[in-house]
């Protein structure tokens, strides 16, 4: 899609890519080194996605985590998705939240992403 900055995404920012999908540093990161994993194809979301897609996004995963794990001294993983507006999606290109996680960067992280942190990186409409 013309206007879709994932579908516009700069070659020089994919840290990783396969046939159908790509990966690439969250531009508003909830924590250091969170990594989005998008279908090239423009899809709005999860369910719209093929299992092909899901597949290749599924498996850039893996390489993301090893990557991550190579270059940061990350202690654990957030892994999600958001479908929808209500359910907290805006930007409609299907994306894979890769986050890692730091023992001591929320204060008691049991159940995961329902202690969601505050960004590092405001969103634009929070700066002003």
């Amino acid at each position: 899609m013309e206007n879709c900055v994932f579908c516009k995404k700069p070659q020089s920012e994919i840290i990783c890519e396969n046939k159908l999908a790509k990966a690439f540093f969250d531009q508003y990161p909830v924590n250091q080194d969170h990594v989005l994993i998008t279908p090239k194809r423009h899809v709005a979301t999860y369910f719209e996605a093929s299992f092909e897609e899901l597949s290749a996004i599924n498996k850039l995963t893996f390489n993301v985590k090893k990557i991550l794990d190579q270059k940061y001294n990350q202690d654990g993983y957030n892994i999600g998705v958001n479908v929808s507006l209500a359910g907290g999606q805006t930007i409609f290109h299907l994306h894979f939240h890769i986050i890692p996680r730091y023992s001591g960067d929320v204060e008691n992280p049991r159940g995961g992403i329902r202690k969601v942190k505050k960004s590092i990186v405001p969103y634009p409409s929070e700066e002003g």
